[in-house]
């Protein structure tokens, strides 16, 4: 560790000790799925969503008021469970179109310094991250097979039939690999001093 003065440099991350998360929001992004009906359901799966209470809801949309489509999304840490989602109504209804989009999309963190200098104003530290998302249309008309991130409708096997044949009857067509504009970008953070905002600097770390 660099040393001036005879006293060691403060890192990074001890610096952030005094730092606590109090807001977090999402950038709105228009869904990446053309021709889309206006009231589509777009089901918002988050970190803390609970699978039950979101197929709850998306199971009654799709049966109880006959929708033909219906899109479950989520960033960062919510994807895993995004795709639980969709994988379990795929199981429950069956015979559904799926189309597939990654991307990524900006979610901006306000930190609040809890251990501020003294006489000095309240710190905010405000972090851009740039964290994975995904998109699922799930839909029971036919879509298109050429676009990217179609998968056809799953073969549904019945009970007792035999399910050691070779049949590719139901294969999901793999996603392509992520293009350059979606490899890991830039953690963008500015801090700044409240409440009036004067003495701001900005500066980028690499993620």
């Amino acid at each position: 560790m660099a040393a001036e003065g005879g006293r060691a440099k403060p890192t990074a991350q001890s610096r952030m000790e005094n730092f606590r998360k109090v807001r977090t929001s999402e950038e709105e992004m228009p869904l990446p799925f053309p021709d889309l009906p206006p009231d589509v359901v777009e089901m918002k799966v988050k970190e803390g969503s609970k699978i039950r209470n979101l197929m709850n809801f998306a199971m009654a949309q799709m049966e109880l008021k006959g929708r033909r489509q219906i899109v479950f999304s989520g960033c960062g840490r919510a994807v895993t469970k995004t795709i639980t989602c969709v994988e379990i109504m795929k199981r429950k209804l069956g015979g559904l179109h799926q189309v597939t989009k990654v991307r990524y999309k900006t979610v901006l963190e306000v930190w609040e310094n809890q251990d501020p200098p003294p006489d000095s104003p309240a710190q905010n530290l405000t972090v851009h991250k740039n964290v994975p998302s995904i998109c699922i249309l799930l839909s029971r008309d036919p879509l298109d097979p050429n676009q990217t991130g179609y998968q056809p409708p799953e073969h549904r096997h019945e009970a007792g039939e035999d399910t050691s044949g070779s049949s590719t009857k139901g294969l999901k067509r793999p996603l392509p690999p992520p293009c350059e504009e979606l490899l890991p970008k830039k953690l963008q953070v500015q801090v700044s001093d409240s409440p009036r905002g004067s003495g701001t600097t900005a500066g980028q770390l690499d993620h």
